[in-house]
């Protein structure tokens, strides 16, 4: 659990405005304050169980607010995985970025695929005007 002192300093770093306590933001900082704790505590107290599952369950939660801050604002998404010097968020940026280009060499294919039935077409219809005039 974090201290409120703790808590306060991240929430005022965070935030996006002043009565801002719950953006997307301010969840993922105060999580990974958390993650940090539980992973201190369960290096010490490895046969803690319960705790194992609350980290367990607090990565998945700021994965999901992480996977939903990325597709609503990509640019505070990534202002956010710099500030807090997360892997898991650079991860998904490569992830999002390789989905990207992708996608991109897929558009191109067909695009080439498209011009170059365009080109056999207009030979085709060469071929018979020319056959047309040899008549």
């Amino acid at each position: 659990m974090l201290d409120k002192k703790i808590k306060q300093r991240i929430i005022n770093k965070y935030r996006t405005h002043d009565n801002d306590t719950g953006s997307s933001q301010v969840q993922i900082a105060i999580l990974t304050e958390e993650i940090k704790q539980l992973t201190d505590h369960l290096a010490v107290h490895k046969h803690d169980h319960s705790s194992r599952r609350g980290l367990l369950r607090k990565v998945s939660e700021r994965r999901k607010l992480m996977k939903y801050l990325q597709k609503e604002d990509e640019a505070s998404f990534k202002d956010l995985v710099i500030g807090l010097k997360l892997k898991i968020g650079k991860k998904m940026v490569e992830e999002e970025e390789e989905k990207q280009r992708k996608e991109q060499e897929e558009i191109d294919a067909m695009k080439q695929a498209i011009a170059q039935e365009a080109t056999e077409e207009e030979e085709i219809e060469k071929n018979k005007t020319a056959s047309g005039d040899e008549e």
